[in-house]
C-alpha cells in the first residue's frame, strides 16, 4: 500500500491563518530526532513522507531533512505557504536533497480572502514564486486548499486562476476544515462552512480539473456531497485500500497511527449505498451537521472498482473487485448508522 507518514519538523509558522490548528510553540526536531522518525517510517513500510509544521521551511537544517529520508527510500514531499517562494536558491537546495514533491497551500486567490484568512498581505505572490521555482528545478507542485466559510462560493475560481498562472501544476487537494481545535474552535461563526455552501463550488472545481487532465483528492467531504467524483475522497480510497496513517506531532501527541476512517453518520445514511465506504461526516467538535446528510444510490462497487484500477496510484498494487471482497479488510466496514 501506498502509505504515507507524516512529520512536523516544526510547530512554529510566519502565517496567522484563523482556523490553524498547530497551537504556538518553538517547539523544533533536531536533525537526530527527524532521522529516528523518518527510520521508523521506512521500518514500517511506508511509501513516502510529508514534512510538515506548523510551516517546514523555518526549519533550519531542512535540505539535510530532506536529503536524509530520501537516501532511506522514501519518497520526499513537504506542505508550505509558499513565504519562501522567492528564494530560488532554496528551491535549488531543497531539490538537490531529495525533494520530490511540493504541495502549496494557497485557499484562494482573491487576495482580500486570502490576506483575511491568513493575516499576512502579499502571500499570494510568494506562493506563486514557490510554485514557479519548485517546477523550475524539477520538484512536483501539488495545490492544498482549506474548504472554509471564506473560500467556499469560489474554489472553481481559485482552481482556473492558479492553473492559467501555473499550468504545470499536476494535483489539486481539497481539504474541508476541521473545526475542532485551535484557532478554528475559537472562529467557528467566521470559517466553518455548511456543506452546502460548498457543494456547487467544489463540484465546479472537480469538473474543471477532470477537463484540464489535473488529478485531485477531496478530504472530510462525505460522499453524499460528491455527486459524481466520490472516487476523489481521500478517506474512501484509504477504507477500499486498507491504508493506514502515522503522524508524527511535534507535541505531547507524539505518534499517532490512523487506521479508522469513520467519523459520525445520520440514520438517513442506512439507506446509502455508499455506506461500506463512506467515511461519514468529520464531526468533532460538532462544527458540521449530521441532518445535511442524505442517502445516495450509486454503485458501490463500480466506485470500488475505479479506485482499485486507478493507473495514477503510485502504489500499483492494484486488485480486482473479487480480491477486495475476498480480502474483506476490516477498515472498509464501517459500524451502523445512526
Amino acid at each position: 500500500m501506498a502509505n504515507l507518514g507524516y512529520i512536523q519538523v516544526v510547530r512554529h509558522c510566519n502565517h496567522h491563518c484563523g482556523f490553524c490548528s498547530n497551537p504556538k510553540s518553538t517547539s523544533v526536531h533536531t536533525q537526530a530526532t527527524i532521522e529516528r522518525l523518518v527510520d521508523d517510517l521506512v521500518e514500517r513500510g511506508y511509501y513516502g513522507v510529508i514534512l510538515t509544521g506548523g510551516e517546514p521551511t523555518l526549519h533550519p537544517d531542512l535540505p539535510a531533512i530532506c536529503a536524509y529520508a530520501k537516501a532511506k527510500g522514501l519518497h520526499v514531499r513537504m506542505i508550505t505557504n509558499g513565504s519562501r517562494g522567492p528564494d530560488a536558491v532554496f528551491a535549488r537546495e531543497l531539490a538537490a536533497a531529495g525533494l520530490e514533491l511540493m504541495h502549496v497551500s494557497i485557499y484562494s486567490t482573491r487576495p482580500d480572502v486570502e490576506e483575511s484568512i491568513r493575516g499576512v498581505a502579499g502571500t499570494i505572490d510568494r506562493a506563486g514564486a514557490a510554485i514557479d521555482h519548485a517546477h523550475a528545478n524539477g520538484i512536483g507542485v501539488n495545490v492544498n486548499c482549506v474548504i472554509n466559510r471564506l473560500n467556499a462560493d469560489h474554489l472553481d475560481e481559485t482552481a482556473m486562476t492558479l492553473l492559467d498562472r501555473h499550468p504545470f501544476v499536476r494535483h489539486f487537494v481539497w481539504n474541508n476544515l476541521d473545526p475542532s481545535m485551535g484557532r478554528a474552535e475559537a472562529n467557528r461563526e467566521k470559517y466553518v462552512p455548511r456543506l452546502a455552501d460548498f457543494e456547487l463550488s467544489l463540484r465546479r472545481a472537480a469538473r474543471l480539473l477532470q477537463e484540464r487532465g489535473v488529478t485531485f483528492r477531496i478530504e472530510r467531504v462525505p460522499l453524499c456531497y460528491m455527486a459524481d467524483f466520490a472516487w476523489a475522497s481521500t478517506e474512501t480510497r484509504k477504507i477500499v485500500k486498507g491504508e493506514e496513517r502515522v503522524v508524527h506531532f511535534l507535541d505531547e501527541k507524539g505518534t499517532v497511527r490512523q487506521t479508522s476512517w469513520n467519523h459520525v453518520y445520520a440514520p438517513v445514511c442506512r439507506a446509502c449505498t455508499l455506506r461500506s465506504i463512506c467515511a461519514g461526516l468529520f464531526e468533532r467538535g460538532h462544527g458540521y451537521d449530521p441532518r445535511e446528510l442524505h442517502a445516495v444510490f450509486a454503485d458501490r462497487d463500480a466506485l470500488v472498482q475505479r479506485i482499485l484500477q486507478d493507473p495514477t496510484d503510485p502504489s500499483r498494487a492494484f486488485e480486482t473487485l473479487a480480491d477486495w471482497r475476498e480480502r474483506g479488510d476490516r477498515n472498509r466496514t464501517a459500524p451502523a448508522a445512526g
